[in-house]
């Protein structure tokens, strides 16, 4: 099946065109016979490049056949000894960590495992608001104090040049674990330096989260301290309990879904469906939620309640809650992490008003850059995310403290890395400090140079920026009538988790259907039921932020008009009833 316009020249009610992804029909064919797969099924591996024989690993990802060798990592054998070293002779050990979901995670990952070998790790998260991104050399001031000799950098430092270099005139020792984009200068004089987008790296994980790395990395903890009989007095540390933080922390850092991640979510979550971690257990007791877990619990449950302590909070509050074994203190912090949450909505909310006015008025400009005091920083990077997808560009926030210092965030389209036009911007002096992945990015710009910034990114991005804009066609899997949307396609369907980045869920469309009942629901969204003409099919479906989407009337008109529909089959568990769905992700009128 070619990747033919679904809809001729006409366009959806959200401004896009629906393409059919490229489907070879021989391997389609392949799939169903020898995998015993729905056609529907089949279209939904061969749109993502995978045939016969790479379709059975994708449907049953394995540890034992698809973990990576550690020891690949640049520096992985030096941060294991150093590791290794320091739990033989007790030697106190500072885990520092950024103060997101995959630093938290991480952070978590590694202190129960030296807890489980026997060493109480102090944690070091700096204030978002007082202290900013990354280590400083106040904070390796403050972790000498401590007495501690050995520091492990998580989810931050590989740009940290001048705050090692501090650390290790204090005579402390450094390893690094980190995912940040680097560029092509120096790197820090850590002890260890474990990034996989390192230069000279050539392990090719380069799309791990800091949580998968460092999930990663105790499994080389564990291999090398059997081998050198660390265990003979202790059992060793299981990591399938653990793997539930790193799927966490992989699926809220927006890491793409392909290769290991993918085998590390699924196993994951698995995992998190037993809440080994009290921690996740008193969250999902303080957000009202319960197994089984997907993907979107661990992106938009857990992770903005860890988020928000970062965010609006105290910036280890999150870290804190993964770690802890102790029942009252994991529900204290729950509870207040979910109080956090719901003030950082009412804080975003009037952040992205304000910024929306702004964006609108830069019509004509590829990638948007939008700035203003007295916005909250712990709130920019959804604000960021909301315009790109509202405006299909690349979108920029920045908060302008009193100091006149731009504190700004950014997200991006495929297609288009951010985090190294960010580096790019500042060996062009251009920026104070900046970098991150190719979605997203950070920086720090003075309040007189923000148009100087907006105006590199445009020359830099924006030719790719329109590219990207215009490739954002709404991708359909396969066209299905409604009386083949019934629960046993759900569940066939389901096999191609986990979904997210990387691996979207599959999309179908449904042609030429009647909306025979429609109700608008708070924040803009309507439930809705889906009929065939003659009647003898209907689904129920619901369209999120319909209202907001320019969907909203469409739906509520239910005028005798056909239209075709696009959306996502879900199979929603609740209090072990099993309810089918169909998630409307756009809308087009017939002809």
């Amino acid at each position: 099946m070619s990747s033919e316009n679904l809809l001729g020249a006409a366009q959806s009610l959200s401004g896009r065109t629906w393409q059919l992804r490229t489907q070879d029909e021989a391997i389609v064919a392949d799939l169903v016979r020898t995998r015993q797969i729905s056609e529907i099924l089949a279209r939904v591996l061969a749109g993502r490049g995978l045939g016969v024989k790479t379709a059975k690993a994708y449907l049953n990802p394995s540890f034992r056949e698809q973990f990576p060798e550690p020891m690949d990592l640049a520096d992985m054998d030096r941060a294991v000894d150093l590791t290794l070293q320091a739990v033989r002779e007790q030697t106190p050990i500072t885990i520092f960590a950024d103060y997101d979901v995959d630093g938290a995670t991480s952070s978590a990952l590694l202190r129960r495992w030296l807890r489980h070998m026997g060493i109480e790790s102090r944690l070091y998260v700096p204030d978002r608001l007082t202290e900013g991104y990354g280590p400083s050399i106040q904070a390796f001031d403050t972790i000498a104090k401590t007495g501690s000799r050995l520091v492990i950098i998580v989810d931050c430092g590989a740009v940290s040049h001048e705050p090692i270099a501090h650390a290790r005139k204090l005579d402390l020792q450094v390893v690094v674990l980190d995912h940040h984009l680097m560029g092509d200068g120096p790197m820090p004089v850590a002890d260890a330096l474990v990034n996989p987008n390192r230069k000279d790296d050539t392990a090719a994980l380069g799309y791990l989260a800091a949580a998968g790395l460092v999930f990663v990395f105790l499994a080389a903890l564990n291999r090398t301290a059997r081998e050198r009989g660390l265990f003979a007095d202790v059992a060793e540390p299981d990591l399938m309990q653990l793997a539930e933080l790193a799927a966490l922390g992989t699926v809220a850092d927006v890491a793409q879904l392909t290769g290991f991640n993918r085998v590390l979510v699924a196993q994951g979550l698995k995992t998190m469906n037993r809440l080994h971690t009290p921690g996740l257990a008193a969250l999902a007791e303080a957000a009202g939620v319960e197994p089984p877990f997907s993907t979107y619990h661990a992106g938009f449950v857990f992770g903005p309640r860890i988020n928000a302590g970062g965010r609006i909070g105290k910036s280890d509050l999150g870290a804190r809650l993964l770690a802890s074994d102790d029942p009252k203190e994991c529900a204290a912090i729950a509870t207040e992490l979910d109080q956090l949450n719901v003030e950082r909505k009412q804080i975003e909310t009037q952040v992205q008003e304000q910024a929306e006015q702004m964006a609108s008025k830069q019509d004509d400009a590829p990638v948007l850059v939008v700035a203003a005091r007295g916005w909250h920083p712990g709130v920019i990077g959804i604000v960021a995310g909301r315009l790109k997808d509202k405006y299909n560009r690349p979108a920029v926030v920045i908060a302008i403290d009193e100091k006149g210092m731009g504190h700004g965030s950014g997200r991006s389209l495929a297609g288009v890395n951010l985090g190294e036009a960010f580096s790019r911007a500042v060996q062009a002096g251009v920026l104070q400090k900046g970098g991150g992945h190719a979605m997203a990015g950070g920086c720090s710009v003075e309040s007189d140079g923000i148009d100087a910034f907006r105006s590199f990114l445009i020359a830099d991005i924006g030719e790719a920026a329109r590219i990207a804009g215009q490739k954002s066609a709404l991708k359909i899997d396969a066209v299905a009538g409604l009386h083949g949307l019934d629960l046993g396609l759900a569940k066939e369907l389901a096999r191609a988790e986990p979904f997210g980045m990387g691996n979207p869920e599959p999309v179908l469309a449904c042609m030429e259907v009647f909306v025979v009942y429609a109700q608008e629901l708070k924040g803009g969204h309507i439930r809705c039921r889906l009929e065939t003409s003659s009647g003898g099919a209907s689904v129920s479906a619901i369209c999120f932020r319909a209202v907001e989407r320019g969907l909203g009337s469409a739906l509520l008109d239910r005028s005798d008009r056909p239209v075709n529909v696009a959306g996502k089959l879900r199979l929603d568990n609740w209090k072990g009833r099993e309810k089918l769905s169909f998630q409307i992700e756009d809308l087009a009128f017939c002809g």
